[in-house]
C-alpha cells in the first residue's frame, strides 16, 4: 500500500521514472555488448556504463527519499544500493577483461533492475 506521504510527495512517481530509465540503460548495455561480439566499436558500450552508474545513483537517492520522508518500504533502497555496487564491480570486471564474471554480473544487474521496475509500477 502506498502511503499518503509517498503518493502526495511525488517520490513514487520519481522512483518510477528513474527505475524505468535505469532499466532501459542496463538493457541498452546488453544490446551494445551483443554488438561487441560482432565486432562493432566499444565506444557506445563504455559510454553506456556511465549512464548505468549515474542512473543507479539517482535511483538510490530517490529510493531513500521514498523510504525515509516518504514513509514507504525500505527494501528498494537496499536493493538499489546493491545494484549500484554490483554495477561498479561489473564495470571493473569488464574493464579488466574478465568476461566470465562481467557477463553474469550484468545479467544479475538486469534482474535487479527489472525487479525494482516491476515493484514500482505495480504499486
Amino acid at each position: 500500500m502506498v502511503t499518503q506521504v509517498a503518493s502526495r510527495s511525488g517520490y513514487l512517481t520519481a522512483f518510477r521514472v528513474v527505475a524505468t530509465l535505469n532499466t532501459l540503460s542496463v538493457l541498452v548495455q546488453a544490446v551494445t555488448a551483443g554488438q561487441l561480439m560482432s565486432g562493432v566499436s566499444t565506444g557506445l558500450h563504455g559510454t553506456g556504463a556511465f549512464a548505468v552508474h549515474a542512473l543507479g545513483l539517482a535511483q538510490l537517492v530517490v529510493a531513500v527519499l521514498l523510504w525515509r520522508p516518504g514513509r514507504d518500504a525500505g527494501w528498494p533502497a537496499l536493493v538499489s544500493l546493491a545494484a549500484l555496487l554490483l554495477g561498479f564491480v561489473q564495470s571493473a570486471m569488464g574493464g579488466s577483461g574478465v568476461l566470465s564474471v562481467h557477463v553474469p554480473l550484468g545479467m544479475s544487474l538486469f534482474g535487479l533492475s527489472v525487479w525494482l521496475l516491476v515493484w514500482a509500477w505495480r504499486r
